[in-house]
C-alpha cells in the first residue's frame, strides 16, 4: 500500500513539473490557468482507481500535485524576474 502511495505520489509530481511551468505562463485565473491546474486530475484519479487506493492517499496525492506546480512555476517566475528592470 506504501509503494502505491509512493508511486502516485512521485507520478503527481513529475506530471505536473512541466504544467506548472505552462501555468506559470498564462494569466492568472485565466481559463488557460485553470486548465493547467486541473489537467492532471484525471490522471491521478484513473491511476488512484486503477491501484486500489484508499481515500486516506488523497491528501498525499494533492500535496505531491501541488509541489510539482510550485516546482514546474518556480524557473518562469525567477525568469520573469530578471528580465523585468529594476525599480
Amino acid at each position: 500500500m506504501a509503494l502505491k502511495i509512493l508511486l502516485i505520489s512521485v507520478i503527481c509530481l513529475l506530471v505536473n513539473i512541466p504544467m506548472g511551468r505552462m501555468r506559470e505562463r498564462c494569466k492568472k485565473f485565466s481559463l488557460a490557468w485553470f486548465v493547467w491546474v486541473h489537467a492532471s486530475i484525471p490522471l491521478i484519479v484513473a491511476l488512484r482507481i486503477g491501484l486500489h487506493l484508499h481515500w486516506i492517499a488523497i491528501p498525499i496525492n494533492i500535496a505531491s500535485a501541488v509541489l510539482g506546480q510550485l516546482l514546474g512555476g518556480l524557473p518562469e517566475k525567477q525568469n520573469r524576474r530578471a528580465a523585468s528592470p529594476a525599480a
